[in-house]
């Protein structure tokens, strides 16, 4: 296979915002080329202690009340397939070692995806030491277009991870056309 992938989009599902307290619940990734094109994807489950989760979920008791269906649906898979944080972070290193080239630490994209990489750099060092330190932001590009041009992308609040990943490329197209080069 041509290792042609040249963003890795990722989007994780927590039980909570705080990257020490809190854990990932779900991730997912696509790599795609630069036009955005999906060249692989990848979603995992990982196991939370059931404790923990109603007791971080409980501090975000407004957010999750307001999803329930992501929040029960999160719950759920959590106890019927959730696996070793370690063994999907190996997964992950696989699927970067697959679709992307060793020469260059891998672009991370995502909305708001300087959130994300703090759960990251604390649960899976491994995988954001392959990471570079800079990252494509698409809720930085939702501020501009919004704040100065009154623009706004109208995105489908799954929280769920893949889904929400496919928003974030959807969004930042939308942004892209906008711009007139």
């Amino acid at each position: 296979m041509t290792k042609t992938a040249k963003i890795l989009w990722v989007d994780l599902e927590m039980t909570g915002l705080d990257p020490i307290e809190d854990r990932i619940m779900e991730v997912a990734a696509i790599a795609t080329d630069w036009d955005f094109n999906e060249i692989a994807t990848y979603e995992a489950v990982i196991k939370v202690g059931p404790r923990l989760v109603e007791q971080r979920m409980a501090l975000e008791a407004k957010f999750w009340n307001e999803n329930p269906e992501s929040r029960d649906s999160l719950v759920k898979q959590n106890l019927d397939k959730g696996r070793s944080g370690r063994t999907i972070e190996n997964e992950l290193l696989g699927f970067i070692a697959e679709y992307f080239t060793d020469e260059k630490p891998v672009l991370l994209a995502g909305n708001s995806i300087h959130q994300d990489r703090k759960f990251i750099a604390n649960e899976w060092g491994r995988l954001d030491k392959k990471l570079h330190y800079r990252m494509l932001d698409v809720s930085a590009w939702k501020v501009v277009f919004e704040g100065k041009f009154s623009k706004k992308f109208a995105k489908p609040g799954e929280h769920r991870a893949l889904g929400d990943i496919r928003g974030s490329i959807m969004e930042l197209k939308y942004y892209l056309d906008k711009v007139k080069i």
